[in-house]
């Protein structure tokens, strides 16, 4: 089990009362749930290998999600799908902002950026 720990990309804090340890992983769950709860996001988008994982019941929230922590400082890379009638240059500016603050207050981490790449629109709600 420690082996599997020590393979995975941590950040690691000194606190009080010992080691803090958060994985990218985190990090990019926390991105991507905080992208989805900005209105006019439909969902993030993962690249085909994410996408079949998901299909059988192994993914996750962080599909199209990317994390580089470097020094306590992260830089955030994701591809969204937004839905149909919203104002892009606007969503993205809510989405960068929503994602900055929440990795921010709960990780402790300093986020540098937060990339937005627009993948599709959704028109699944349009009459």
């Amino acid at each position: 089990m420690a082996k599997d720990i020590e393979k995975e990309n941590y950040k690691t804090a000194e606190s009080v009362d010992g080691e803090i340890r958060i994985a990218d992983d985190v990090v990019a769950n926390i991105a991507a749930i905080a992208a989805t709860e900005v209105e006019g996001v439909a969902s993030t988008v993962g690249n085909l290998t994410n996408e079949l994982m998901s299909k059988v019941g192994m993914g996750s929230a962080k599909k199209g999600v990317n994390v580089e922590v470097e020094d306590s400082v992260v830089s955030v890379r994701m591809a969204l799908i937004m839905k149909y009638g919203y104002n892009i240059p606007v969503t993205s500016k809510k989405v960068q902002e929503r994602v900055k603050s929440a990795i921010e207050s709960m990780t402790g981490l300093e986020v540098s950026d937060v990339a937005i790449r627009i993948s599709g629109i959704d028109t699944s709600g349009q009459a």
